[in-house]
């Protein structure tokens, strides 16, 4: 536990630099693969991903979460919960190849039975590497979980490539889909070097197997509430429309996926060692807070105000009709960047009933915008998705922090000054745009006015709105002393 700080600090640093190696692989490819495919293209893996993105859910039954949040985990007990993993993921490859044929009649498109077939072998890939990931995890070595995530990133970005470059068209999409998977858990079987063995008989894994299921539960309510509507405007408009909408969907969600990703996988790990210590752990969930915050809203804002410039350069003039979708979805971006972190503190203090508690209600509050929205197309359903979920907000973490350390206020606190500082670097970065650079080439002028934005928020951030403190003391913990290396065992 003593040097739990220096860990987390490291490990922090350690996943945000490769998701931000992620995110640039993932806009670049997005860049370049927009270029070489169609809008049908995108729609048609879209299509069934908004299918199988559900049974993706059940692909370790929150077994990982479950070994890393409890205190000590046997060799057994890690055995166990792998083998588990395997039979869900090999149950959940068959029900998707089961479901193939329903699928593609489903949106009157008949290939999509095979790219259905082809992504169904992704679900076996994870489940085998499901608990190695956990293992790291657990050791806290976000080092190594960082680098196997760039190295899969790497290469299932260069397959898509090539494939689009070669004339595949929609399978080259398929192809980063599967390969991704299996070149992660590659890494992590030769990374960690743990061979599971058989169970004994008697391994008590009842207590993990409800953690992950109430997890798991949750997670399917919400994945149904955060992406039904694609499904929707797949069925009622088309694989081009969900085409448009879903790369304007990736763009916006691009940087919360990676956030979330970077320092949840090292909050969660932390705050689950700090249970038993409240004022630690509510100074490391807060200072965990405001670093996500911090790095959100300026892409929030961005994205409100240059949407039609950042779907010009990103994506290309044919994908002009994403630029409104991506300002409308905007919003989501802070709104996640509020509400997931709560996710950290209901899981990690074992609170699972809270989050199953919620999930129905939000799910019902989403599912009953996007019907209102649809019959207005894509743009409709946009509105309605950040509308619902910015009402929603406020319920919802008052519902997550009761009864916890963290106090209302003290969110309220920390989401206040980088919100303010964000109102204000914006309304300068939209002064300069309106001034300077209406007649500047949209490149230049979309470095001009991100720069500006940029460089004024965090300017305010650290030096006006007191943040210094929290990013210094972060690099002192990076430049801390190294911790002698310690013997990593599965119960450590």
């Amino acid at each position: 536990m003593q040097d739990l700080k220096e860990k987390t600090i490291r490990g922090g640093v350690a996943r945000l630099c490769a998701q931000g190696a992620t995110f640039l692989l993932r806009l670049g490819s997005l860049m370049v693969l927009a270029r070489l495919l169609d809008p049908k293209d995108f729609g048609l893996v879209g299509m069934v991903t908004a299918f199988t993105g559900v049974l993706f859910l059940f692909r370790d039954f929150g077994l990982s979460s479950a070994a890393v949040q409890r205190a000590v985990v046997t060799d057994q007990q890690i055995s166990a919960l792998f083998w588990i993993n395997i039979l869900i993921g090999t149950v959940l490859g068959a029900v998707a190849v089961a479901t193939a044929p329903a699928i593609a009649a489903f949106y009157h498109e008949p290939q999509l039975f095979w790219v259905t077939i082809v992504l169904a072998m992704g679900f076996l890939f994870n489940a085998a590497g499901v608990q190695h990931s956990a293992l790291l995890q657990r050791q806290m070595r976000f080092t190594a979980l960082a680098m196997v995530s760039v190295i899969s990133s790497i290469v299932g970005t260069g397959i898509a490539i090539g494939g689009a470059e070669a004339g595949y068209g929609y399978w080259a999409l398929v192809a980063m889909s599967v390969t991704s998977p299996l070149v992660a858990t590659i890494g992590f079987w030769m990374i960690t070097g743990w061979i599971p063995r058989i169970p004994a008989k008697g391994t008590e894994i009842r207590t993990l197997m409800q953690f992950g299921g109430g997890l798991t539960l949750t997670s399917i309510l919400v994945y149904i509430g955060y992406n039904a509507e694609k499904v929707m405007i797949g069925r009622v408009w088309g694989a081009d429309a969900i085409g448009i909408y879903g790369r304007a969907y990736q763009l916006v969600s691009i940087p919360t996926d990676n956030l979330n990703s970077a320092v949840g996988e090292v909050a969660f790990s932390a705050l689950s060692r700090l249970q038993s210590d409240p004022v630690r752990f509510k100074s490391y969930f807060l200072k965990g807070f405001s670093l996500v915050l911090g790095l959100t809203f300026p892409i929030t804002i961005a994205c409100a105000l240059f949407a039609d410039d950042l779907v010009f350069v990103l994506l290309g003039p044919n994908w002009s009709e994403a630029g409104t979708i991506v300002r409308l979805l905007s919003p989501t971006i802070a709104v996640f960047a509020m509400i997931n972190p709560l996710g950290w503190l209901v899981f990690a203090t074992g609170r699972v009933a809270r989050g199953l508690k919620a999930a129905p209600v939000v799910t019902s509050l989403m599912l009953t915008g996007y019907v209102v929205g649809l019959p207005y197309g894509t743009k409709g359903v946009a509105f309605a998705y950040s509308a619902v979920l910015t009402v929603w907000a406020i319920p919802h973490i008052y519902w997550c922090v009761h009864g916890t350390v963290i106090s209302f206020r003290d969110i309220l606190s920390t989401v206040s000054r980088p919100l303010a500082c964000g109102i204000l670097a914006g309304g300068l970065a939209l002064g300069v745009r309106l001034i300077w650079c209406q007649f500047v080439p949209i490149v230049p002028r979309l470095v001009l006015e991100s720069s500006v934005l940029f460089v004024t928020f965090f300017t305010l951030l650290l030096f006006v709105a007191g943040q210094k403190a929290l990013y210094f003391d972060l690099l002192r913990g990076l430049r801390g002393p190294t911790s002698s290396a310690q013997k990593m065992s599965v119960s450590a």
